[in-house]
């Protein structure tokens, strides 16, 4: 106030500003009115009230500005601190390490890094909704959500956590999405080619099976698979349903399978006339995963495989008495064949009268029959290595019959048509009578075996065939027995002959050279033919031949019997003649 009051001196101060100008303006206006000094005082304060608030109003407005620049630099500070912690980044290249110079200046030296990490931001942020709106997808994809909607209004991201870290659990994430549908994929991809080779196999439309499963895994349709674990529930159930239906037409097509051959085989039907059911019968030992062959288990061939065993069925009733009585008969050839027992003899007109009446089953009476004509096949097998030794037996008894009555015609070597080959069988019969010894040994050995092993007799012709070969060598024997007292008693005679000779003979001394030379016939030889006979009868008659014993009325009856039975049809063979040599060398000096 007081510098109102002496404004003279004050008027060179004043004078250069343009508030002094007007105070010296108003104190000569003031002089020059002869403005009263209280009242001069009063304006002077009034005036100087009114600068103090023109002066206070503009400290409070600098202080405003000088809290607002704090504050903006405060917030400038957090959000850049916020945005560092957001980002997951602890320090920025471009921010100033200490705040320098005048508020305004701190907050121009942090608005550029501001800046940049705000541009940062804005771009993780498109990097977190890029990801998630993938991931949103896919996952709307694997949820069966087929009409969902890029919208990235949809997708809200997180900004307090913007991380590379948290971006790549994102990734992450995003990457076992992709992995995921690639392998609901390839499922659904495998699960529609095995629809359609089952359905080709079937005969059935794969694409309608798939389109009732959903339309969308339908290629024609143009949209996305749906590849939800529903689609997959009902994929897996689709396949397993046509594999069922696989198996159980291949179970019906095992079993008609089955009845098809069954008949064939009853009514021996042609193999042209099987030839269209090929297909069928080479089912019969093939497993379901091995029936791959488009059309192979259709309606169609198993209708008419179920056609051609109903008609092979009606056929079999009318054939079945004439099949029966084919297998009987192979029976019987093969029982006859291999001399044994035919082991079904039941009257053929009462089995043909249960056949006509229904009361026999006839498949159950094929299949008997075939199970009988196995074993006979089987045993027929088993018996053939003893009955190709029988048959030789047989066959060496006929040429020892043949031998017997070779020796006992007196004119077997007489010059006659054919007597040479006469002879020469006889050697080859010898040789093979002299077989049978160790031939009918080993066929009792062989025989006793197979008894053993089957515990069974062996009957050839209903008859034991142990004690045929018993029989005939007790009969051998005895016949032994019987030609060699013959060759005893012919041999003693011979001896009593030879001295009865003796007597007539002429003196050695006039002749010893013609009487050794000339035989007891008149005949010339090189050496004795009498004294070469009688050693040789000497020699085959052994040791034993001077005891003469003599057999009983009871080995005469056995004989007789033997005889009887070995008297059947093809049975019947002579006994070895094991003497025909020694009575051929006795009966001639001319015998081979």
């Amino acid at each position: 106030m007081g510098s109102f009051q002496s404004p003279v001196g004050r008027s060179s101060t004043l004078a250069e500003t343009s508030c002094g100008y007007l105070l010296q303006e108003l104190q000569l206006i003031w002089n020059e009115i002869g403005q009263d000094k209280l009242e001069r005082e009063k304006i002077l304060v009034d005036l100087e009230q009114e600068c103090l608030e023109v002066y206070r109003r503009k400290v409070d407005a600098a202080n405003t500005t000088r809290a607002r620049l704090h504050q903006e630099l405060a917030e400038t500070e957090a959000e850049f601190t916020h945005l560092l912690l957001s980002l997951g980044e602890r320090s920025l290249p471009g921010r100033p390490e200490k705040m320098v110079g005048t508020l305004k200046e701190q907050l121009d030296s942090i608005t550029p890094a501001l800046r940049d990490m705000r541009l940062r931001k804005e771009e993780r942020v498109n990097k977190f909704r890029a990801v998630q709106e993938k991931i949103q997808k896919i996952s709307a994809e694997i949820a069966g959500q087929s009409e969902y909607e890029n919208s990235s209004s949809d997708v809200r991201v997180n900004e307090n956590d913007l991380s590379l870290k948290k971006l790549e659990e994102y990734q992450t994430e995003l990457q076992r999405l992709h992995n995921d549908r690639n392998e609901r994929l390839e499922r659904v991809e495998k699960y529609i080619d095995s629809i359609r080779k089952l359905s080709l196999i079937l005969g059935t439309d794969s694409s309608m099976v798939i389109t009732k499963v959903h339309p969308s895994l339908n290629e024609l349709c143009g949209i996305a698979k749906n590849i939800s674990n529903s689609i997959l529930a009902k994929l897996d159930s689709t396949v397993e349903s046509l594999e069922e239906e696989k198996q159980k037409r291949l179970e019906k097509l095992h079993h008609l399978g089955k009845a098809l051959t069954n008949l064939w085989n009853i009514m021996d039907t042609p193999y042209k006339d099987r030839q269209s059911f090929s297909h069928v019968t080479a089912l019969l030992s093939v497993s379901s995963a091995e029936v791959t062959g488009p059309g192979s288990l259709t309606q169609n061939i198993i209708q008419q495989v179920e056609a051609e065993v109903k008609r092979l069925d009606q056929l079999k009733i009318s054939k079945m008495k004439e099949l029966f009585l084919k297998k009987q008969n192979q029976l019987k050839e093969i029982c006859t064949k291999s001399h044994m027992e035919i082991p079904m003899q039941v009257n053929t007109d009462n089995i043909i009268n249960l056949m006509n009446s229904g009361e026999v089953d006839h498949a159950d009476l094929v299949m008997r029959m075939d199970q009988q004509i196995s074993r006979a096949v089987d045993e027929a097998c088993s018996r053939k290595t003893i009955m190709e030794k029988v048959e030789k037996w047989m066959l060496a008894r006929d040429e020892e019959r043949w031998l017997e009555e070779y020796g006992r015609d007196e004119n077997r070597y007489s010059v006659r048509r054919g007597a040479h080959k006469n002879l020469r069988r006889a050697e080859r019969a010898r040789v093979l009578v002299s077989k049978i010894p160790a031939l009918v040994d080993l066929l009792i050995e062989n025989t006793k075996s197979w008894e053993e092993e089957r515990k069974k007799t062996f009957l050839y012709d209903e008859i034991p065939l142990l004690a045929m070969l018993e029989e005939y060598n007790v009969s051998r024997q005895e016949k032994e027995g019987e030609m060699q007292r013959q060759r005893e008693v012919k041999f003693q005679g011979q001896i009593g002959h030879y001295q009865q000779e003796k007597l007539y003979l002429p003196n050695p001394s006039s002749s010893p050279r013609r009487t050794s030379n000339r035989s007891v016939n008149g005949g010339f030889t090189t050496a004795t033919p009498l004294n070469r006979r009688l050693s040789l009868g000497l020699q085959k008659l052994g040791p034993n031949s001077i005891d003469l014993g003599t057999q009983s009325i009871s080995n005469e009856a056995n004989k007789v019997q033997r005889q009887k039975m070995f008297a059947r049809p093809g049975l019947v063979s002579p006994i070895r003649d094991e003497t025909a040599s020694v009575v051929s060398t006795f009966s001639s000096p001319l015998s081979p």
